[in-house]
Protein backbone atom coordinates (compact mmCIF):
# COMPACT_ATOMS: atom_id res chain seq x y z
CA UNK A 1 0.00 0.00 0.00
CA UNK A 2 1.36 3.39 -0.89
CA UNK A 3 1.85 6.18 1.60
CA UNK A 4 -1.00 8.59 1.21
CA UNK A 5 -0.61 12.35 1.16
CA UNK A 6 -2.37 13.45 4.33
CA UNK A 7 -3.25 16.92 3.36
CA UNK A 8 -1.08 19.19 1.30
CA UNK A 9 -1.87 17.72 -2.12
CA UNK A 10 -5.55 17.01 -1.52
CA UNK A 11 -7.89 19.40 -3.25
CA UNK A 12 -10.83 18.53 -1.05
CA UNK A 13 -14.45 17.78 -1.74
CA UNK A 14 -16.98 20.53 -2.31
CA UNK A 15 -20.77 20.41 -2.42
CA UNK A 16 -23.76 22.55 -1.44
CA UNK A 17 -22.80 22.22 2.25
CA UNK A 18 -19.31 23.63 1.76
CA UNK A 19 -15.73 22.51 1.32
CA UNK A 20 -14.39 19.39 3.06
CA UNK A 21 -10.62 18.96 3.38
CA UNK A 22 -8.24 17.04 5.62
CA UNK A 23 -5.02 17.90 7.35
CA UNK A 24 -2.51 15.79 9.26
CA UNK A 25 -3.59 15.13 12.81
CA UNK A 26 -1.31 16.34 15.62
CA UNK A 27 -1.77 13.88 18.51
CA UNK A 28 -0.83 16.50 21.11
CA UNK A 29 -2.38 19.75 19.91
CA UNK A 30 -5.55 18.03 18.63
CA UNK A 31 -6.01 15.73 21.65
CA UNK A 32 -8.40 17.98 23.61
CA UNK A 33 -10.67 18.41 20.61
CA UNK A 34 -10.60 14.68 19.84
CA UNK A 35 -11.23 13.85 23.48
CA UNK A 36 -14.46 15.90 23.41
CA UNK A 37 -15.54 14.12 20.24
CA UNK A 38 -14.76 10.50 21.15
CA UNK A 39 -16.28 10.73 24.65
CA UNK A 40 -19.54 12.32 23.45
CA UNK A 41 -22.57 10.01 23.90
CA UNK A 42 -23.17 10.11 20.12
CA UNK A 43 -19.72 8.55 19.60
CA UNK A 44 -20.58 5.32 21.45
CA UNK A 45 -19.55 3.13 18.51
CA UNK A 46 -16.06 4.69 18.63
CA UNK A 47 -15.62 2.77 21.91
CA UNK A 48 -13.69 5.50 23.76
CA UNK A 49 -16.51 6.76 26.01
CA UNK A 50 -14.46 6.48 29.19
CA UNK A 51 -11.14 7.66 27.72
CA UNK A 52 -9.11 10.24 29.58
CA UNK A 53 -7.29 13.00 27.68
CA UNK A 54 -4.01 11.10 28.11
CA UNK A 55 -5.63 7.97 26.63
CA UNK A 56 -6.57 9.92 23.51
CA UNK A 57 -3.08 11.43 23.22
CA UNK A 58 -1.53 7.98 23.65
CA UNK A 59 -3.84 6.35 21.08
CA UNK A 60 -3.17 8.96 18.39
CA UNK A 61 0.57 9.01 19.10
CA UNK A 62 0.48 5.24 18.59
CA UNK A 63 -1.35 5.69 15.28
CA UNK A 64 1.09 8.44 14.21
CA UNK A 65 3.98 6.03 14.76
CA UNK A 66 2.28 3.15 12.91
CA UNK A 67 3.19 2.73 9.23
CA UNK A 68 -0.04 0.75 8.64
CA UNK A 69 -2.55 3.08 10.38
CA UNK A 70 -3.09 6.82 9.79
CA UNK A 71 -5.33 9.60 11.06
CA UNK A 72 -6.31 13.03 9.74
CA UNK A 73 -8.46 15.81 11.05
CA UNK A 74 -11.28 16.68 8.66
CA UNK A 75 -12.25 20.29 8.12
CA UNK A 76 -15.53 21.79 6.96
CA UNK A 77 -14.95 25.25 5.50
CA UNK A 78 -11.66 25.31 7.41
CA UNK A 79 -13.08 24.34 10.82
CA UNK A 80 -12.45 20.94 12.50
CA UNK A 81 -15.52 18.78 11.86
CA UNK A 82 -14.54 15.11 11.56
CA UNK A 83 -11.88 12.52 12.22
CA UNK A 84 -10.70 10.18 9.50
CA UNK A 85 -8.61 7.06 9.94
CA UNK A 86 -7.40 4.57 7.39
CA UNK A 87 -5.36 1.42 7.73
CA UNK A 88 -3.87 -1.47 5.80
CA UNK A 89 -6.22 -4.39 6.52
CA UNK A 90 -3.46 -6.88 5.73
CA UNK A 91 -1.66 -5.61 8.86
CA UNK A 92 -4.30 -4.00 11.14
CA UNK A 93 -7.90 -4.52 12.31
CA UNK A 94 -8.88 -7.33 9.94
CA UNK A 95 -5.86 -9.64 9.97
CA UNK A 96 -7.10 -13.22 9.62
CA UNK A 97 -10.76 -12.17 9.25
CA UNK A 98 -10.86 -11.92 5.46
CA UNK A 99 -8.48 -12.29 2.51
CA UNK A 100 -7.22 -8.78 1.64
CA UNK A 101 -6.68 -7.87 -1.99
CA UNK A 102 -4.02 -5.51 -3.37
CA UNK A 103 -5.29 -1.94 -3.07
CA UNK A 104 -7.59 -2.61 -0.10
CA UNK A 105 -7.75 0.23 2.45
CA UNK A 106 -9.64 0.06 5.75
CA UNK A 107 -11.46 3.18 6.92
CA UNK A 108 -13.09 4.71 10.00
CA UNK A 109 -14.63 8.15 10.36
CA UNK A 110 -16.22 10.12 13.18
CA UNK A 111 -18.28 13.28 12.78
CA UNK A 112 -17.86 15.89 15.51
CA UNK A 113 -20.86 16.28 17.81
CA UNK A 114 -22.87 19.45 17.23
CA UNK A 115 -25.91 21.22 18.63
CA UNK A 116 -26.75 22.57 15.16
CA UNK A 117 -26.77 19.60 12.78
CA UNK A 118 -26.87 20.22 9.02
CA UNK A 119 -29.11 17.95 6.96
CA UNK A 120 -26.89 15.71 4.81
CA UNK A 121 -23.70 16.63 6.66
CA UNK A 122 -22.64 13.12 7.69
CA UNK A 123 -23.24 11.85 4.16
CA UNK A 124 -21.06 14.71 2.86
CA UNK A 125 -18.33 13.73 5.34
CA UNK A 126 -18.26 10.06 4.32
CA UNK A 127 -18.24 11.14 0.66
CA UNK A 128 -15.27 13.44 1.34
CA UNK A 129 -13.46 10.66 3.23
CA UNK A 130 -13.99 8.22 0.39
CA UNK A 131 -12.95 10.80 -2.23
CA UNK A 132 -9.75 11.38 -0.26
CA UNK A 133 -8.99 7.65 -0.11
CA UNK A 134 -9.64 7.22 -3.83
CA UNK A 135 -7.39 10.22 -4.59
CA UNK A 136 -4.61 7.67 -4.22
CA UNK A 137 -4.52 5.65 -7.46
CA UNK A 138 -3.26 2.64 -5.46
CA UNK A 139 -6.59 2.44 -3.59
CA UNK A 140 -8.82 -0.03 -5.41
CA UNK A 141 -11.32 -0.89 -2.69
CA UNK A 142 -12.29 0.53 0.71
CA UNK A 143 -13.12 -1.91 3.51
CA UNK A 144 -15.23 -1.13 6.58
CA UNK A 145 -16.22 -3.18 9.61
CA UNK A 146 -18.88 -1.25 11.56
CA UNK A 147 -20.78 -2.76 14.47
CA UNK A 148 -23.70 -4.84 13.15
CA UNK A 149 -26.09 -2.80 15.31
CA UNK A 150 -24.95 0.57 13.89
CA UNK A 151 -27.83 0.84 11.40
CA UNK A 152 -27.21 4.55 10.73
CA UNK A 153 -23.69 3.92 9.43
CA UNK A 154 -24.85 0.93 7.36
CA UNK A 155 -27.26 3.26 5.52
CA UNK A 156 -24.51 5.85 5.01
CA UNK A 157 -22.12 3.18 3.74
CA UNK A 158 -24.72 1.92 1.28
CA UNK A 159 -25.36 5.50 0.07
CA UNK A 160 -21.72 5.85 -1.04
CA UNK A 161 -21.51 2.42 -2.68
CA UNK A 162 -20.58 -0.12 0.01
CA UNK A 163 -21.88 -3.65 -0.40
CA UNK A 164 -22.09 -5.85 2.73
CA UNK A 165 -20.16 -9.12 2.47
CA UNK A 166 -20.79 -10.91 5.79
CA UNK A 167 -20.76 -10.55 9.55
CA UNK A 168 -17.45 -11.18 11.28
CA UNK A 169 -16.40 -11.46 14.92
CA UNK A 170 -13.74 -8.97 16.00
CA UNK A 171 -12.37 -8.97 19.56
CA UNK A 172 -14.40 -5.86 20.46
CA UNK A 173 -17.59 -6.35 18.40
CA UNK A 174 -19.65 -8.28 15.90
CA UNK A 175 -19.05 -6.38 12.66
CA UNK A 176 -20.55 -6.11 9.19
CA UNK A 177 -17.67 -6.49 6.73
CA UNK A 178 -18.44 -4.35 3.66
CA UNK A 179 -16.55 -3.30 0.54
CA UNK A 180 -16.69 -0.39 -1.91
CA UNK A 181 -14.71 -0.26 -5.14
CA UNK A 182 -13.81 2.98 -6.88
CA UNK A 183 -16.43 2.16 -9.54
CA UNK A 184 -19.16 1.51 -6.93
CA UNK A 185 -18.31 4.81 -5.19
CA UNK A 186 -18.49 6.78 -8.44
CA UNK A 187 -21.74 5.07 -9.46
CA UNK A 188 -23.34 5.84 -6.08
CA UNK A 189 -22.14 9.43 -5.69
CA UNK A 190 -21.10 10.74 -9.09
CA UNK A 191 -17.77 11.77 -7.53
CA UNK A 192 -14.82 10.96 -9.76
CA UNK A 193 -16.99 10.46 -12.83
Amino acid sequence: MSTRDTGSGHTGFKNELGTFTVRPLDPLTDAELLHRWVTDPKAAFWMMQDAKLQDVEREYMRIAADEHHHACLGLHDGEPAFLMEWYDPAHRELVGLYEPEPGDVGMHFLVAPTDTPLHGFTRSVITAVMAHLFDDPATRRVVVEPDVSNKAVHALNEAVGFVPAREIDKPEKRALLSFCTREQFTAATGVGA
